[in-house]
């Protein structure tokens, strides 16, 4: 047993998942398309993508005169490292992002690609700046009347730290009078303890919605370790930057990964329309849960008129589901909210957000709210047209198309989200997973399936001829269905080789960062196998601190091993010194409870550790088995009681299969 065998990621280390390394997986050999062994794109995908240039004015200058526009200074040579000298951020490695598209990226992506890497400190209007390419956000510097009011510290302590200091280089040596936190994803809080000390500065505001704390240190404790692994594919992580791999995330360049933290608010936003004056300026709030995130607020500055949309707003179709795994989130509600936003603050000159580059001018910015609200609510709207008609997830995707009026605007577009797998969102939150189609009540799982589909399609040799045809005449969708059998039922090398082709070939048509990535993950896991997990979970330490007790007691039971638990019965008192709080948990019908105790009660065994000391051993810097025999906990009752609770428990799998049984 090592440790307490309780990997619980959090909200942190499904990104932290995705950044920690650059593979040196070379693409440009042995993926290729179109049964070549080339990686090269395949004639029908240098089709598709000239197809989608001429659809589209990509040499529209606007976006670019806007991305560009009050540019104060840039580092050309943007390298981040931690204390360690590892490069947690680069913005070199995008340098090949550059002049027009190359065969092997969608133009519609690189064109949003060459967007996200313009990088620097800008000027949006007077008294309001922004740092953008630290990191996967923006951090917004907003001038007070002694200090800087700190908007979104993006996601690490190295980056939020270097953004700040180079912001201090040209606009002077200002101290933080003040820190907003627009919602709790962690690109938009990790690096607050790089601005701000809680411990000497606990008398400097920081804003943030209400239930931020338990949304931004719980989030993704029970669901965590599969969604960092799913990650991996969302943002690329095992892919080189390069035009055979990762270009772009759609939303920004990456994640960052580094040391995360969190400061805990002191002015916590419930309601639409509180006002509140920070360091001498006056902010209007518009509070807006369970819209992009859990926990999420936007502003408006009167005096400047400028209007922080937050992620309640992008310049591109964001995710009503994400790829890495979450809860859907509600499309109705989000347009409401913008629509809501569109009329508060109908006087802005001034529009910034969380992500990507200004607009000014009201015309402008009431356009692209106006695209933003109803891109979501068509999606909504016509994915449950189509329900009405009794049209299924997989048929509804198929169909559903955004209006050209909507279409037509690059801030629409699906760089992030995508109609697609948006639509199936809809109908997955009002209808669920099934169909309705009795073939899908009970279907065989994948491996079983996949091996009769083979049996009855004429064996191995027969699939394998009717896979490389599909891939010769382009029809990379299906060949991708039909050797996805032929690898599940244990089909050889030959058949993972010509699935990585089309998985390939998918990728480089792909105008979704995302489903680039996805496409091309899979495609280098078919040849390598997953990749190893290089994360240091000690990183997130003081964000895990302020999560509560009961949410690692949850994860604990969900790793429970419910057969090998089956007729047993143990009762664990866990007292946290530190906190002068206790707990029993108890395995009954092989489930695992937890209940908080005010007063002594009978256990198999009762474990005094302090708070601190059981994140270390949550984070494997501490072993359990190993402390017993100090003096840094105690332990009453069976010792072999408490080795054979905690033996219980299932260690989740870092990099378990998704492209091979």
């Amino acid at each position: 047993m090592r440790g307490l065998n309780v990997n619980p990621a959090i909200l942190v280390l499904f990104l932290a998942g995705v950044l920690s390394a650059c593979s040196d997986t070379d693409l440009s050999e042995n993926q290729g398309g179109s049964g070549s062994e080339s990686g090269q794109a395949s004639q029908y995908t240098v089709d598709h993508n000239r197809r989608v240039a001429e659809t589209l004015s990509l040499d529209n200058p606007k976006d670019f005169e806007q991305a560009n526009r009050g540019l104060i200074a840039r580092d050309e040579q943007l390298e981040i490292k931690d204390e360690l000298g590892r490069t947690i951020w680069n913005m070199k490695d995008y340098d090949f992002v550059q002049g027009d598209a190359p065969n092997t990226v969608n133009p519609s992506l690189w064109r949003q690609a060459k967007l996200n890497n313009l990088h620097g400190l800008y000027k949006v209007s007077d008294g309001i700046y922004q740092l953008r390419g630290y990191d996967l956000s923006n951090m917004t510097l907003i001038e007070g009347e002694t200090g800087w009011i700190v908007v979104d510290p993006l996601t690490t302590k190295e980056t939020a730290e270097a953004a700040l200091a180079f912001a201090r280089t040209h606009l002077g040596d200002k101290p933080v009078s003040g820190l907003i936190m627009t919602h709790s994803h962690v690109d938009h809080f990790g690096g607050a303890l790089a601005v701000l000390d809680p411990e000497t500065q606990s008398d400097v505001p920081v804003v943030a919605p209400e239930h931020f704390m338990a949304e931004a240190t719980s989030e993704n404790i029970l669901a965590g370790p599969t969604m960092k692994r799913r990650a991996v594919y969302m943002y690329g992580r095992d892919l080189p930057k390069s035009p055979y791999g990762h270009v772009d995330t759609g939303l920004g360049k990456a994640p960052a990964f580094g040391t995360v933290g969190i400061v805990p608010p002191n002015i916590l936003i419930s309601k639409t329309g509180e006002t509140h004056r920070i360091d001498g300026v006056e902010f209007q709030f518009q509070y807006t849960p369970n819209s992009e995130a859990p926990a999420e607020l936007t502003f408006y500055l009167p005096k400047q008129k400028a209007f922080c949309g937050a992620e309640l707003l992008s310049r591109n179709m964001h995710n009503l589901y994400t790829l890495r795994g979450a809860k859907v989130r509600d499309a109705l509600a989000w347009s409401a909210y913008i629509e809501e936003a569109r009329l508060l603050y109908k006087d802005a000159d001034i529009y910034f957000a969380s992500h990507h580059w200004p607009i000014w001018g009201q015309e402008s910015i009431d356009k692209f709210l106006r695209g933003q609200r109803d891109t979501y609510k068509y999606i909504h709207d016509q994915t449950l047209r189509l329900a009405y008609k009794g049209h299924t997830p997989k048929e509804i995707s198929e169909m559903i198309r955004l209006p050209e009026s909507l279409a037509s605007e690059f801030s629409n577009r699906g760089y992030y989200g995508t109609t697609k797998h948006n639509s199936k969102a809809v109908y997955q939150a009002y209808f669920g997973w099934y169909d309705a189609n009795p073939a899908n009540l009970n279907p065989l799982p994948p491996e079983a399936a996949s091996v009769k589909y083979i049996e009855a399609m004429g064996g191995e040799d027969a699939v394998l001829q009717k896979g490389q045809a599909a891939l010769d005449q382009g029809e990379y969708r299906w060949a991708a269905e039909l050797l996805n059998h032929l690898v599940f039922a244990g089909g050889g090398e030959k058949a993972k080789e010509l699935l990585a082709q089309a998985y390939t070939q998918l990728g480089y048509q792909a105008e979704s960062g995302p489903w680039r990535d996805v496409y091309l993950s899979a495609a280098v896991e078919l040849k390598n196998g997953p990749g190893k997990d290089l994360i240091s979970l000690a990183a997130a330490k003081d964000l895990l601190k302020h999560a509560p007790v009961e949410k690692f007691f949850d994860a604990m039971a969900a790793q429970l091993n419910g057969p090998d638990a089956e007729g047993e019965e143990i009762r664990l008192n866990v007292h946290f010194s530190d906190l002068q709080t206790s707990y029993q948990l108890w395995i009954e019908n092989s489930v695992l409870h937890y209940r908080s105790l005010n007063d002594v009660a009978e256990a198999d065994a009762s474990l005094r550790i302090s708070h601190d000391l059981f994140l270390d051993v949550i984070l494997g810097t501490a072993n359990l088995r190993d402390l017993l025999f100090s003096d840094q906990l105690s332990l009453e009752g069976s010792q072999l009681d408490l080795l054979k609770f905690f033996s219980l428990l299932d260690k989740s799998s870092e990099a378990f299969a998704i492209v091979e049984p």
